[in-house]
């Protein structure tokens, strides 16, 4: 139920709503993204059930359930036309929602370096299996510049992190990081979308991207140059741009 739902709002009472959706990270990936928007519409910024140590309903095992949940809060609250912006696994619950939107709660889409369709010829990278060099390795542009090295951290910090992972891999199914099905319900979402990719990222390439883009009936896709998985973290100032030029232009409509 919402009412469990670990929720940070921030921004003016009035505008457009916008919910920002994490990726397998934590609401802390994101939280930029938030705060942006926040400086002039009413921002919404969850935690995913069961991430940072807060309570997993049973009633969500999977992303399409995590959709179905954030749909009811969006009901529940009384907001339409959103702006949802979501980021890795966030960009999969966010297309989720779109194809599952019957009310029109949601009015724009935004996904960012977003996993969640099969490419055949794109595979998502097992995640999994990445250290934490490999992690920074194939997400960043500049790896260096974001490499932590778990021994470094503090232990409740690395068992935390611990902790997100593997409800990770309990939402998402595992290292396939897809729906078999969705490629192809999003043909039926004709919400304006706007797929944002960083050139760099190497989690999900850019061509899995373009495919990602393609598939929806109303979507415009561009890249970040010299950013990776989380663009908005390596290249704010572009990123949100991108996403403020989107959101004015759909504004105008």
């Amino acid at each position: 139920m919402t009412s469990e739902l670990a929720l940070a709002i921030s921004g003016p009472a009035t505008g457009r709503p916008v919910l920002v959706l994490h990726g397998g990270g934590g609401p802390v990936t994101v939280a930029p993204v938030a705060e942006h928007f926040a400086a002039s519409s009413p921002t919404l910024l969850p935690t995913h059930p069961g991430w940072n140590g807060t309570a997993r309903p049973a009633d969500i095992a999977c992303v399409a359930d995590l959709a179905g949940h954030y749909l009811q809060l969006l009901h529940d609250r009384g907001l339409s036309d959103t702006l949802v912006v979501g980021s890795s696994l966030g960009g999969w619950v966010a297309a989720e929602m779109a194809a599952a939107d019957t009310e029109g709660l949601i009015g724009r889409l935004a996904l960012v370096d977003a996993v969640g369709i099969e490419v055949e010829e794109e595979p998502v990278r097992d995640f999994f299996a990445l250290d934490a060099k490999g992690v920074a390795t194939y997400a960043y542009y500049d790896p260096e510049r974001f490499h932590v090295a778990p021994e470094d951290l503090p232990a409740e910090r690395r068992a935390a992190m611990a902790a997100n992972m593997a409800v990770l891999r309990v939402i998402s199914g595992g290292p396939a990081m897809a729906d078999p099905t969705l490629r192809a319900r999003l043909a039926d979402v004709t919400v304006p979308t706007l797929v944002l990719w960083g050139e760099a990222d190497r989690i999900v390439t850019p061509a899995y991207g373009s495919a990602y883009a393609a598939a929806f009936a109303n979507a415009r896709y561009v890249t970040v140059p010299q950013a990776g998985h989380l663009p908005h973290l390596e290249q704010p100032e572009r990123t949100f741009a991108l996403l403020d030029a989107f959101a004015a232009e759909t504004v105008a409509r």
